[in-house]
């Protein structure tokens, strides 16, 4: 490029028009390079965000007693529940997962609660008796009042489990009954499932749910229907169970095997009615003879009471 050539470029440049173009474009790269980013813009409104609505940690919320206390308890539970045979450790958590899991206990910490109970009562009674009474006689209460206490949780485990299976009897027919409408009205099994688990809230249910959550992590069918039974330990759960894995097994419709089932199982607790109308004859007798007729023989009675002593006397 030679001088002339530039010459000409320069005095181009110079010109009214161009030199405001150039202006212009200074001025808005300019600006542009000076006006905030909008990524920038984002994280600052999402630190903003965290700093009005910060993030709760869960492991420093609540009081004292629920960041430290329980799970301080929790482990000395655990401890001493390893103090346990290692043959009862199934069969206690069997018991525990069929009363529910009762408390959020584990097999170790029932057994630590059980240790933790007996001691507790042991030397409540040994402080008491010893007040009044030889050191002999308070060591003797305190071993047997501490074996008490170590029965008394096992007691309440067996009797949520009671409990909990006469739930799970009782709403058994209409949830085979919602479960035949769901199967009828074309959802399949697992959606009739989530309906049932839906429109109640009982122990069934709940199970229920658990189990639509096993098949949906990939668990077959028969092994989550299983389970089930097993969890309960239901002996009317455990028949329909068997039945529905046999029918899939041999490819009947399952709504005629649930409507059979239901009609089946309405006859049953129809006959647990009625055979516990007939038991109640029976149980009436006792507040009768303790409460109704003490209370009968008194008012019959009563008046003729003072004139039979100064008789005899």
């Amino acid at each position: 490029m030679d001088f002339s050539t530039i010459v000409t470029l320069v005095a181009g440049f110079s010109s009214p028009q161009t030199f405001a173009i150039l202006v212009s474009l200074t001025t808005f790269f300019i600006l542009r390079a000076l006006a905030p980013n909008e990524n920038a813009n984002v994280m600052r409104d999402r630190v903003k965000g965290y700093l009005e609505h910060p993030v709760i940690d869960v492991e420093r919320s609540g009081s004292l007693a629920q960041r430290i206390l329980l799970p301080l308890a929790g482990r000395i539970l655990r401890v001493l529940g390893r103090l346990a045979p290692k043959r009862a450790l199934s069969a206690t958590g069997e018991m525990l997962i069929q009363a529910g899991t009762p408390w959020g206990l584990g097999t170790l910490d029932y057994y630590g609660l059980r240790v933790v109970v007996g001691l507790i009562a042991a030397a409540g009674t040994f402080w008491f008796v010893i007040q009044n009474q030889p050191p002999t006689a308070a060591l003797l209460y305190a071993i047997l009042l501490g074996i008490a206490g170590t029965i008394v949780p096992n007691v309440l485990v067996r009797n949520r489990i009671d409990k909990r299976r006469k739930e799970i009897a009782r709403a058994l027919p209409n949830a085979l009954d919602m479960l035949t409408i769901g199967v009828q009205a074309g959802l399949g099994f697992d959606a009739a499932m989530v309906r049932v688990s839906e429109q109640w809230h009982n122990a069934l249910t709940e199970e229920i749910k658990y189990t639509v959550i096993e098949m949906r992590i990939g668990t077959p069918r028969d092994v989550a229907l299983r389970n089930l039974a097993e969890r309960t330990g239901v002996a009317d759960l455990k028949t329909l169970v068997a039945v529905l894995i046999q029918s899939s097994q041999l490819g009947v419709s399952i709504a005629d095997v649930l409507h059979s089932q239901a009609a089946e199982m309405r006859k049953k607790r129809r006959q647990r009615a009625q055979g516990q109308a007939r038991q109640a004859s029976t149980k009436m007798a006792i507040p009768l003879v303790l409460l109704v007729f003490p209370a009968m023989f008194v008012v019959i009675l009563g008046p003729a009471v003072p004139q039979m002593l100064r008789l005899f006397a």
